[in-house]
């Protein structure tokens, strides 16, 4: 992994993106603690184009983005990712009923369809899991079903550690298991506060083993590394610059 393939998700400083000035502004801290690629988020605030745009003039680029109308206009997303200038999008959540096989294999079938479209269109789907992935359902992982029933040309994977983690899963195993189909990595660390509770982390502040993780990712051809955090004890800012400079520090070659 390289400097320069780490970004940070701006969910993370959501907080402070409540105006345009404030989502510019926000940017250019980003920039200033060393990322130089953003993973975007939709909103409400600013069009695409301008967010795009935004995002251009803080110097970063904008690696991938997370939106949730995938399954149901993908066309539009589509048309979107390149007003904001992101060739890959993820898929955040599995916003249907899963309560049964045929839900799951339901959700492949959109999923498979919506990745064909926005491969037409030039735009890699991914998808980003949470722990609801890791019931079983005849036996097998939702998760793996997911990417089973799908063509990894439509589908494609950003494994989010801490919720591997969070379901009983292994991170670096999943990072193998998608080899050749992994473009991003949401790297979210994992521990446990003293109510014996789980909570999300700083990278190196968590018990996860990144050491590990993330070789498995670049191995399996890992292009962005996006750190997130979903909530932050302090400042958001402050925890992003935490775990980018423990990733500079001890991670990257």
């Amino acid at each position: 992994m390289k400097i320069n393939q780490v970004a940070a998700q701006i969910y993370t400083v959501r907080e402070h993106l409540k105006t345009p000035a404030d989502i510019a502004a926000s940017l250019k801290k980003i920039r200033q603690i060393g990322y130089e690629a953003v993973q975007a988020v939709g909103t409400d605030v600013v069009k695409p184009s301008e967010l795009g745009k935004m995002i251009e003039d803080a110097g970063l680029v904008a690696c991938s983005a997370h939106d949730g109308g995938i399954l149901a206009d993908a066309k539009a997303v589509a048309d979107k990712m390149k007003a904001v200038g992101a060739t890959i999008v993820s898929y955040p959540y599995p916003g249907v009923k899963l309560e049964t096989l045929a839900d799951v294999k339901s959700l492949a079938k959109g999923l498979d369809e919506a990745g064909k479209v926005l491969q037409d269109n030039g735009v890699t789907l991914t998808y980003h899991n949470h722990s609801i992935e890791f019931r079983r359902f005849d036996g097998k992982l939702m998760l793996d079903i997911l990417y089973g029933e799908t063509d990894p040309k439509h589908l494609q994977g950003e494994i989010d550690t801490y919720w591997v983690q969070h379901g009983g899963g292994d991170s670096e195993d999943w990072c193998r298991k998608l080899n050749g189909r992994l473009p991003c990595l949401h790297m979210k660390d994992y521990m446990v506060t003293n109510e014996s509770k789980p909570t999300f982390a700083e990278i190196g502040n968590g018990n996860l083993d990144w050491k590990n993780i993330v070789p498995a990712a670049a191995a399996s051809g890992c292009k962005w590394y996006i750190v997130e955090q979903d909530t932050c004890a302090g400042d958001p800012f402050d925890s992003l610059k935490m775990s980018f400079d423990y990733i500079k520090a001890n991670l990257t070659g």
